[in-house]
Formats: C-alpha cells, sequence, structure tokens
C-alpha cells in the first residue's frame, strides 16, 4: 500500500494509518509501528540508516540483490565524491518510478525506477545524480525555502487548504524528507556530477542520458498529467538529454583508453522477479471498494473520492478537498484504551464515547472537534472516530471535514465504518503481484515477435517496448535478454 504519510498530532509523532509494513503479514507490527519525531533541517549529515518516517511511508523492499547492489555502488561514490560522509542507501517498496535523496543524506531508489533501468550504468548514472543533490546540499537549499513535494501524495492537489491546515497542519507537515522540488541550475549541477561519479567508478555515463528518454516515454504512455514522479521531483527540460550526452562523452575523453562499463545482463539478471506495478498483497481498490487480502478484510469508498495507499495508513479524500477519511490501526489492549489514545493523538475535545456493534464487531464511537492551535489561524476539524475491534485487532475510521459542513460527510464517514467485513472472495483473497521476468531471445527477431513468442497481449507491447528502451520494431540478436511482465 503506496499511501502518503502525514503528520496530524501536535506531539511530534506520525499518525500511522493502513498495512502492514513491506514484508511482513504481521498486523502486530503494523500497529505498533511509530516513527520518531522529524530532526531539524540543519542536521548534519548522517544518512548512512534510513529515515524510520521514509520507511513508514513505503516499506523496504525485500531483496538481498538489489540492496547488495546499491549498497556497494554507493559507496563506490561516496569514496570518489566531492564531499565524503557517511551515507546510506536503500530500496524502497513503491511501484512509482522515482528515486530521491534525503538532506540527512540517504538515498532512495523505489522499486519502480529499478524495474525501468535496462542495464547497470543507467542504475549508476541516476545513483550518481542523486548523490550529487547531496553532496552539494541542494537539499539543504530546498529545505529552508520549505518547497516540499512527497512521492505519490495526493494531499496538495485534492485536499483544499482549510482542511489540510485543519488536520493538524497536514499542508506544513506531509512527509517533508528531502523529496523536494529541484530548479534548473541545481537539475544541471546534480546531472554533471551523476556523470563525474559514475564515470569515477568505470561506467558509461550516457546511457543516464538514454534512461531520461524512457521516463518521457512512460510519460506520453500515462497521458497528460501523469508526469512520472522522478520528472515531477526533477523537472525536465528539452535539452537535458543532449547536454548529458556531451558531458559523458567528455568524461570518457577524460579516461583516455580506459573501457567503461554498461553491463545489461548483468543488471538485467539481478532484477528477474522484481515486483512490478501495485502489489495487491497490500491491499487494492476495485468498483470502490478497498481489499486487502492479507490482513483479510474489506469495506467501501464514498463514491467518487479519491483514494491512496501506504505501508501505514489508506486515506480517501473528498475531490473537492471538503473532507478527508483516514483507516488505521489504533494500539491498544481495549477498544476504551485504544479510543482515549487515539482522541489524545488527534487532540480532540470534549469528545464523549459510546460502545456499540458495527456490523456485529464490538465497536466505539466518539465526535468532538480537533483542539485549535495557536500556529494556525486555520478553522480546527470536526472529528468522527468509529473503532472496531476484529478479533486481536483494532481498527479506526476517522473522518474529518470542517465544522459547519461535517454533517453533509457524516453519513460517508459511517458507510464506510458499517460496510467494514471480513473478506472471503477467493478471487480477492488470491489476487497476486505481478513480476518482472527476464526471457532470452531464441533466435533473430523483432521485440513485438519476442513478446509475442513470450505470450504477452499484443495491447501490452508498447508498455513492454517502453520497459526494455527499446521500440517494438527493435532487432533482438539470438541470445539477446529482454524483459516481460506476468505473474
Amino acid at each position: 500500500m503506496n499511501l502518503p504519510l502525514f503528520q496530524v498530532l501536535r506531539t511530534g509523532a506520525f499518525f500511522c494509518l493502513l498495512a502492514p509494513l513491506a514484508g511482513s503479514s504481521s498486523v502486530n507490527n503494523w500497529l505498533e509501528h511509530r516513527a520518531p519525531e522529524r530532526a531539524p533541517a540543519a542536521r548534519p549529515l548522517q544518512g548512512a540508516k534510513p529515515d524510520p518516517a521514509v520507511i513508514a511511508q513505503f516499506g523496504l523492499y525485500q531483496s538481498a540483490t538489489l540492496q547488495k547492489l546499491i549498497d556497494a555502488k554507493g559507496k563506490q561514490m561516496t569514496a570518489v565524491s566531492d564531499r565524503p560522509g557517511d551515507y546510506g542507501f536503500t530500496v524502497v517498496d513503491s511501484p512509482v518510478i522515482n528515486a530521491f535523496a534525503t538532506p540527512d543524506g540517504h538515498v532512495y531508489f523505489t522499486r519502480g525506477i529499478m524495474a525501468y533501468f535496462n542495464d547497470e550504468a543507467q542504475f549508476a548514472g541516476v545513483l550518481g545524480h542523486e548523490l550529487g543533490h547531496i553532496t552539494a546540499q541542494h537539499g539543504k537549499k530546498q529545505q529552508t525555502r520549505s518547497t516540499i513535494a512527497g512521492i505519490g501524495m495526493i494531499l496538495g492537489s485534492v485536499l483544499a487548504p482549510k482542511i489540510m491546515q485543519s488536520v493538524g497542519g497536514v499542508a506544513q507537515q506531509v512527509v517533508g524528507l528531502g523529496m523536494l522540488k529541484y530548479g534548473r541550475d541545481d537539475e544541471n549541477e546534480a546531472d554533471g556530477l551523476g556523470v563525474k561519479y559514475s564515470t569515477k567508478i568505470g561506467y558509461d555515463a550516457s546511457h543516464m542520458a538514454d534512461f531520461f528518454r524512457t521516463l518521457q516515454r512512460t510519460e506520453a504512455q500515462s497521458g497528460a498529467g501523469s508526469i512520472p514522479t522522478f520528472l515531477s521531483t526533477h523537472p525536465n527540460s528539452a535539452d537535458r538529454y543532449t547536454r548529458v550526452k556531451q558531458l559523458a562523452a567528455q568524461a570518457k575523453q577524460s579516461v583516455g583508453n580506459r573501457p567503461l562499463a554498461v553491463n545489461r545482463d548483468q543488471y538485467l539478471r539481478q532484477i528477474e522477479g522484481l515486483t512490478f506495478g501495485e502489489d495487491p498483497r497490500q491491499g487494492f481498490v476495485e468498483s470502490s471498494v478497498f481489499y486487502h487480502p492479507d490482513l483479510k478484510f474489506r469495506f467501501p469508498i464514498p463514491s467518487g473520492w479519491k483514494s491512496q495507499n501506504s505501508p501505514e495508513q489508506f486515506q480517501m479524500a473528498e475531490p473537492n478537498g471538503k473532507a478527508l477519511l483516514v483507516f488505521l490501526g489504533a494500539s491498544g489492549s481495549s477498544l476504551e484504551e485504544a479510543g482515549q489514545s487515539l482522541a489524545k493523538s488527534i487532540g480532540l475535545t470534549s469528545a464523549n464515547a459510546s460502545k456499540t456493534t458495527i456490523n456485529g464487531f464490538p465497536a466505539l464511537v466518539f465526535e468532538g472537534d480537533q483542539q485549535a492551535s495557536d500556529q494556525s489561524s486555520s478553522t480546527p476539524a470536526h472529528v468522527l472516530a468509529q473503532l472496531i475491534q476484529d478479533g486481536k485487532s483494532i481498527f479506526a475510521f476517522v473522518g474529518l471535514a470542517a465544522p459547519a459542513s461535517f454533517s453533509t460527510y457524516a453519513p460517508q464517514f459511517q458507510q464506510a465504518a458499517q460496510g467494514y467485513s471480513r473478506l472471503t472472495e477467493a478471487n480477492k483473497l488470491n489476487r497476486q503481484p505481478e513480476h518482472v521476468h527476464i526471457r532470452t531471445a531464441a533466435s533473430a527477431t523483432t521485440l513485438a515477435s519476442a513478446l509475442a513468442s513470450a505470450g504477452v497481449p499484443s495491447k501490452r507491447y508498447e508498455e513492454m517496448a517502453i520497459l526494455n528502451g527499446m521500440q517494438t520494431t527493435d532487432r533482438l540478436s539470438k541470445g539477446m535478454l529482454y524483459k516481460v511482465v506476468g505473474k
């Protein structure tokens, strides 16, 4: 589940919402997880360990092979960088195509971007680019300007400012851990450093430019308004491809006759079995219903509302930003204890609780106004919390809206909770994610013919061509590796 983690607690702890951390089906880990308070932006570079808040938002991607790759190449680059430091490198469990660096000195690659690289040289170029943002201290500059752009977040475009600010300052607090938009000058500098660092550790940096074209093709395939997150947080330009190619050619001349690696086959073999796209095991939406196969529950989503998912929460937002409904795990040994903790965390005043049953489950319901903040001029939200005890687990639906419009949305908050039930449909319980598989061309042929031989539906040919960084008419030699996607 890949929903943005956001902060609504005035205590500084993160308001953790739905789903187990990646690689774990234990609901206890999910319910007990709490991310620490964020350190000030001015903290020194000490990013050897991933930030708990980033992992809470995305989850770790469980692949020893890919983690070993990013660790090894990251350490090599750190050693030749302009600002050696205690940096860290992590692959996170998100299907979006992105890589980002946090100002504390940590680089994150999503499994989504790992799927679209077609050789180690492309991977190394982007890794050098992100390390370049750290060594050039771009993140610190951006933090001082408070320019925050999260990965996969809908809050900025969906929630109206009044509601965002009323919910504990969501607009200001959405995991601003370095997923920052960079200007043209910073991007050009990071591109140059990416070329420099990847060349220094022995890779052909021209392949970094080729990857930018792959990103542009994913944007065109997705349609207007669906810009890949990497391009959203790393503004593209018409001359970027040409500029990086020129920089790479100059870097190649600087190393003389030393051969520069591409390592296409080696990289492709390392991503065999990589999870591709959304992982339905962590929850999925179908026909306005949210299903969670691993935790075996389901509930309806208010009609027409937008939703997003992460390892810690499921969020539903009224399209015009007038209401928000979040689903979360509530910790406590009883409904009463969980309710008291939740009310305190949200900052409710005069919340009257009543025990009841919801769809046959023991439940606790309370309603109240969020305490006004001295730091905000916005109207505090009115809140309806509905806690459900399902076996040993306690879940909560928390609905928030401005007091004046709360009565309009309360029925939708209630309907979502009343629709909570155990998931029993086999076709939902057994839903599996797709994976990247590496195939070998049996003879000289076109990519389209190879895809057909591999059983890929023709409607996915263009998608697979982009994934391979090729055109469907490109020729494969006998024995050449290529990617397909399937169960």
